[in-house]
């Protein structure tokens, strides 16, 4: 990390309120959790009164079944965010350009900038159309958020190889990959997979994710973690979330079907564009301010889009439950 640079970087805005009263379609998290998450934290709670076993055996063979590559390959993280910053600190130096999507994800600029590299962003839909070897790192954001569209697979394993070929390592974000039948480019060589147990399983405060790395780079991934770097609760609840295939398969097909009625409603006032996420990215021809104060006086909040670069003109709202759905279609009146 670039001492000199953290002075002139700010935090980076999100979405999401602490506010109980709120009912927040600003966070793009399952407003489900599998069963049993309680009672397995509440066991592992017990054990945390003792460190945790540092190789991390039964979350990493959760893990590696669940996106099908061995159990070596899983590089443990407290959140996918915690995982990426590993890889761009062991990557990224003081100069080097990393190519960056837009309107993406604000954290990769971030990173980049506090390594002392330099964002060079594109266009997120002709991301794979960068030449790799113009750039020590690129990052794709796969579904990409905010926008939601996935890359096409065929597509995206030849741009893997085009980053082998130059030696550039590509980072794969597929925090929302889990509500698609995509697959995952988890194992392939040269790429470094970011997978976040935030989204699909509704646990945003239990900060628990994995890379997926092969070769010389997944070594040195393994070597400069933190030590102890999930704590035993998460560690467990991780590990039990990951085999409940029979609650993600239900959550793909409530987060489908509630995704398209709500596409179809908010078109009536937005333009909405497509997506195969747990979101969906609205234009709205009114100012954003008062959209985002409208859906605030009817006790929701929705995420101002202006603060992903590139987009002046945005909001994003979360698909949730049918009734919860229902709450934020009637505050549009749509």
């Amino acid at each position: 990390m670039d001492p000199h640079r953290i002075d002139s970087l700010n935090r980076v805005p999100h979405g999401g309120t602490a506010d109980p009263r709120v009912l927040d379609f600003s966070a793009n998290t399952n407003p489900e959790i599998p069963e049993g998450v309680v009672a397995v934290y509440d066991s592992a709670l017990v054990a945390a009164r003792r460190y945790p076993t540092d190789d991390y055996c039964e979350f990493r063979a959760a893990a590696a079944h669940y996106i099908g590559v061995t159990g070596t390959e899983i590089i443990p993280a407290p959140g996918a965010l915690a995982g990426m910053r590993l890889v761009f600190s062991l990557v990224v130096g003081s100069g080097d350009s990393v190519a960056l999507p837009e309107p993406s994800f604000s954290e990769y600029a971030h990173e980049v900038r506090l390594q002392g590299g330099h964002p060079a962003f594109v266009a997120h839909d002709r991301m794979l159309e960068v030449d790799p070897a113009d750039h020590e790192m690129v990052v794709v954001c796969n579904p990409n958020n905010p926008t939601g569209e996935c890359y096409d697979p065929a597509q995206l394993e030849r741009f893997a190889e085009r980053c082998q070929e130059t030696e550039t390592t590509l980072l794969v974000d597929e925090a929302f990959l889990d509500f698609t039948s995509q697959p995952s480019l988890a194992g392939t060589p040269g790429v470094v997979v970011a997978r976040s147990l935030t989204k699909i399983f509704g646990l945003p405060g239990l900060r628990a994710g994995f890379l997926v790395a092969t070769g010389q780079l997944r070594d040195r991934l393994d070597v400069a973690r933190l030590s102890w770097t999930l704590s035993t609760p998460a560690a467990a609840v991780g590990a039990h979330c990951l085999s409940d295939t029979a609650f993600i398969n239900d959550t793909r097909e409530r987060v489908d079907t509630e995704r398209e009625r709500m596409r179809e409603r908010l078109a009536d006032r937005f333009t909405v564009y497509p997506s195969s996420s747990p979101f969906l990215l609205c234009e709205t021809a009114d100012p954003v301010c008062e959209v985002v104060e409208e859906a605030k006086q009817a006790g929701i909040a929705i995420r101002d889009a202006t603060t992903f670069r590139g987009l002046d003109s945005h909001i994003r709202v979360a698909v949730k439950r049918p009734h919860e759905n229902d709450q934020l279609l009637a505050a549009f009146d749509v």
